[in-house]
C-alpha cells in the first residue's frame, strides 16, 4: 500500500487541502492529513509552539511508514516547510511542495490583495462568495501574535534542513502568490535541496491557493503524474 501524508498551512485545517486529498484517494492510497496542534481556532493557537506542529507530523509519518510500503509527503505553505523537514529526516519516497513558505508572508502583496478586495467591494461584487478572500480573512482574524512568532521561528529553524533532502521533489508555486514571495521562496528551495530529480513549476496567474483557480485540474494532474511515475499500476484513472 502507498501512504500519502498531506500537511496544511498556517492557521489552516485539513479542509483547505480537501480537493487534493480527495483526488489522491482515487488511487486507493492511504491519504492522511492531520490537523496540526492548535489549528482551527484562535484560542487553540495561543498555547502551542512550532515544535508541536513538527512533532504531530513526525507521529503521522512514522505511523504511515509502519503501515505502507511507500510514503509520499505533500506540504502546502507552512506545511511545505514541515514536509521538507520530514523528507530530510525520514525514508519517504517523494516530496511535493505547494506554495511553500521558505520566506515569510509578503506584506506588500497582502496589501495589494486587500486593496483589490476593497475595490471589488466598492463595485458591489459579492466577496462573500470569494473562497480566497474568505481564507485570507480567516487567517487574519484567527492569528494571535504568539502564533505568528512561532511560525517565523519555525521557518528559520527548518530552512537548514533543505540541504539534506535527496528524494525526488516537485516544487509548485503560483506566480501571483499574495502570502509568500513566489520566486524568492520557490527558487531558494530548488537550489538548496540536493535531489538529483527535482522540478520547479510556476503556475501563471495563480495565487497562494492554486487549486481555487482555473488551474485546479492542471495542478492535480501534475501532482498525480509526479507521484505515480514509479507505480502507474497503483494509480487511478
Amino acid at each position: 500500500m502507498i501512504g500519502c501524508l498531506c500537511l496544511h498551512g498556517f492557521t489552516g485545517t485539513p479542509d483547505e487541502l480537501k480537493d487534493i486529498t480527495s483526488y489522491l484517494e482515487k488511487n486507493h492510497w492511504l491519504v492522511y492529513c492531520p490537523t496540526l496542534p492548535g489549528h482551527g481556532s484562535k484560542e487553540g493557537l495561543k498555547g502551542v509552539t512550532y515544535k508541536h506542529w513538527i512533532y504531530a507530523a513526525e507521529v503521522a509519518v512514522e505511523e504511515l511508514l509502519k503501515r505502507c510500503e511507500k510514503v509520499y509527503v505533500i506540504g502546502f505553505s507552512m506545511g511545505g516547510m514541515i514536509a521538507s523537514y520530514i523528507a530530510a529526516n525520514y525514508p519517504v519516497e517523494r516530496l511535493v511542495l505547494i506554495s511553500a513558505s521558505a520566506y515569510y508572508f509578503n506584506p506588500k502583496h497582502i496589501v495589494q490583495e486587500i486593496t483589490g478586495w476593497s475595490l471589488e467591494g466598492l463595485r458591489g461584487e459579492k466577496l462573500i462568495d470569494d473562497k480566497i478572500y474568505q481564507f485570507y480573512r480567516k487567517k487574519v482574524k484567527e492569528t494571535p501574535l504568539h502564533a505568528t512568532k512561532e511560525f517565523t521561528l519555525m521557518v528559520r529553524k527548518l530552512r537548514g534542513h533543505l540541504k539534506n533532502i535527496t528524494v525526488p521533489t516537485l516544487i509548485i508555486q503560483g506566480e501571483h502568490d499574495g502570502l509568500v514571495p513566489p520566486r524568492k521562496s520557490a527558487e531558494f528551495i530548488y537550489h538548496q535541496i540536493q535531489s538529483e530529480e527535482k522540478r520547479l513549476y510556476f503556475f501563471p496567474n495563480a495565487k497562494h491557493y492554486i487549486w481555487f483557480g482555473e488551474q485546479k485540474e492542471a495542478l492535480l494532474e501534475r501532482i498525480n503524474e509526479f507521484l505515480c511515475v514509479d507505480n502507474k499500476e497503483q494509480c487511478g484513472d
